[in-house]
């Protein structure tokens, strides 16, 4: 009996020890789920550590973004190629409207020009025109025509279109002609009794090839001149040799040619005189006949 109470009580304080136990956890158990344990003062650390390290490594990006970007240096813009016009933001069309002027030897002098020929928004030429840089004489000429509004239409009114009628102020309205190339125009012009070709401005000594092609721009010839043709059977030698396109030792052999034939039935004979500038043939009839 004494034995069967012992063992009775052995087993009921085994109970409530494993009771005891089984609170325990309980416990420990809601104060995991329902304790925060996270330290509020280490996540506003974290935070602000990592807000400036992504502020650092952006600042980082942006500089190496504006590294790799294609620097842009002054340029005459009549000469940018497809590679060029693609850094700067310009479509084929833009591009190619560009080149397409240039082909007629053309050139635009100014932003607005520019924009005329190759029809670019305003946002991207404001953004690539402050690198434009033209030739000097152009930039000279913008600012003398920017002077003032009431010298504005004096210095670029032109007389006449006809090449043969302009003076000399006409011919200083080029960019690329002044007072002695414009001087030089109207004596060869005189010379010449007037221009009968086009091409006859290019043998004026100092007129470069692009500035003549400005001037036919303006000028063109409107009014053929009138020249009176020599004989060349009955004229002195000193008629022939105010030819133009004819020199003493020229004219020494037409006068040589004349004798041995006595008459030249057709002015075109003159092609058969030993070492005849065959290339001036044209211009040299202009004043010279066979009657």
């Amino acid at each position: 009996m004494n034995n069967f109470k012992s063992h009775f009580w052995y087993t009921k304080s085994q109970r409530n020890g494993i009771l005891f136990l089984i609170a325990v956890i309980i416990v420990l158990q809601l104060i995991y789920v329902f304790v925060d344990f996270s330290s509020n003062d280490k996540e506003e650390i974290n935070s602000t550590e990592i807000a400036a390290f992504e502020k650092e490594i952006d600042s980082l990006r942006k500089i190496e973004i504006e590294k790799r970007k294609p620097k842009i240096f002054p340029f005459n813009p009549n000469f940018i190629t497809d590679y060029k016009g693609y850094q700067l933001g310009m479509s084929i069309e833009e591009i190619d409207r560009l080149h397409k002027f240039r082909k007629g030897n053309k050139y635009v002098n100014s932003a607005k020009e520019f924009q005329n020929v190759t029809k670019v928004s305003d946002s991207l030429l404001n953004k690539i025109s402050p690198y434009f840089k033209f030739p000097n004489w152009v930039s000279k000429k913008k600012t003398k025509f920017f002077k003032s509004k009431s010298n504005t239409k004096k210095e670029t009114e032109i007389t006449t279109n006809d090449i043969n009628l302009a003076t000399q102020e006409d011919f200083k309205t080029i960019n690329g002609v002044g007072v002695k190339l414009s001087e030089r125009i109207i004596k060869y012009r005189s010379k010449l009794k007037g221009f009968v070709i086009e091409d006859q401005l290019n043998e004026i000594w100092g007129l470069e090839d692009e500035v003549a092609k400005r001037i036919l721009k303006v000028f063109t010839i409107q009014s053929t001149p009138k020249i009176d043709k020599i004989n060349v059977n009955t004229a002195t030698f000193k008629e022939v040799l105010s030819n133009p396109y004819i020199d003493y030792d020229l004219c020494k052999k037409i006068f040589d040619y004349r004798d041995e034939v006595a008459e030249l039935q057709n002015i075109s004979e003159l092609r058969n005189i030993k070492d005849f500038p065959q290339n001036k043939y044209h211009r040299i009839v202009l004043y010279l006949k066979a009657e």
